[in-house]
């Protein structure tokens, strides 16, 4: 039957509606790609094609000059390691979390459910604002700790969303066999639920990598120590440490002002290669978690 569907397949005629999609197809990967390619162009290109703005996909005149500026710096290292470590301990609190939150309320026979949920639903619309959440942290004495970057944002309510909407649609019968062989709610989550629910673990895991690794605002807000600088932070500085010694050093001219703004788009290509480099391993769970987990509300 498969061998009958591929000589359909292959004989099927080539229509003008085909070509016209895979143009269209092609024209947003261009889009998509093309700033991260110009990007990392600049990054490894010369001063003159940077000034005449001649760079487009590919570098010119190789040079690694801004990488070694940037990897050659301890404090970079140091820096990308508690990156790490927010992002790796809050990922896995943040699973721990919405995987409890979503599987409880996701079953009918939990009085109290709808109001809960409705509690979970209205932070997402409502907060208390910069202020005050400050405040609480200060209170905790998690101002100048990492855990200041992963406590207040361990649980996020669309994760939570999509991971109940994934588990309302399991079949019931599953669980009951479960019970019926003497399984308890935590050994149906842990033997039936989370073995079928790899594509949604997946692609929430990789919602909350990407939010703590790119994560700016709350690092600025709270980190004071320099030694506890995120990776976002530490290029910040870097970067207006940088400028500020080339606007007060005029002897160089326009090398300079060049090798700032090489600085930069090597900032941004150090900052996003690793978590970039994870997308591919986890790509074949990420379409199917989000489809298996937005189908119904």
């Amino acid at each position: 039957m498969e061998t009958e569907n591929k000589k359909l397949y292959k004989k099927r005629p080539i229509t003008g509606m085909m070509v016209l999609n895979y143009l269209i197809i092609a024209v947003f990967v261009i889009i998509c790609v093309y700033p991260f390619l110009n990007v990392l162009a600049y990054s490894l290109s010369g001063n003159r094609p940077i000034l005449s703005g001649e760079i487009t996909f590919f570098p010119k005149e190789l040079q690694f000059k801004s990488y070694i500026e940037i990897l050659g710096k301890n404090a970079i290292w140091t820096s990308m390691g508690i990156t790490i470590f927010v992002t790796a301990i809050g990922t896995i609190l943040g699973l721990l979390l919405t995987i409890g939150a979503s599987y409880a309320l996701s079953k009918k026979r939990l009085k109290g459910r709808g109001i809960l949920t409705a509690f979970i639903m209205f932070t997402m619309y409502f907060s208390g604002g910069i202020i005050p959440t400050f405040l609480v942290v200060k209170n905790l004495n998690l101002v100048d700790s990492v855990w200041a970057l992963i406590l207040p944002s361990a649980m996020n309510v669309f994760n939570f969303i999509v991971m109940k909407t994934f588990f309302m649609q399991l079949p019931e019968s599953l669980e009951e066999a479960a019970v019926l062989d003497g399984c308890n709610d935590l050994s149906c989550l842990l033997k039936i639920v989370l073995p079928l629910s790899l594509p949604i673990i997946a692609t929430i895991g990789l919602f909350y990598a990407v939010a703590y690794w790119n994560e700016y605002f709350s690092a600025l807000m709270y980190i004071q120590s320099p030694e506890k600088f995120t990776l976002q932070l530490r290029l910040r500085q870097l970067l207006f440490t940088e400028e500020l010694n080339q606007l007060n050093n005029n002897t160089e001219g326009l090398g300079n002002q060049v090798m700032a703004e090489s600085l930069k788009m090597t900032s941004i290509v150090v900052a996003t290669l690793p978590i970039v480099a994870i997308y591919p391993w986890l790509q074949k769970y990420f379409v199917k978690g989000v489809m298996l987990g937005a189908v119904k509300g």
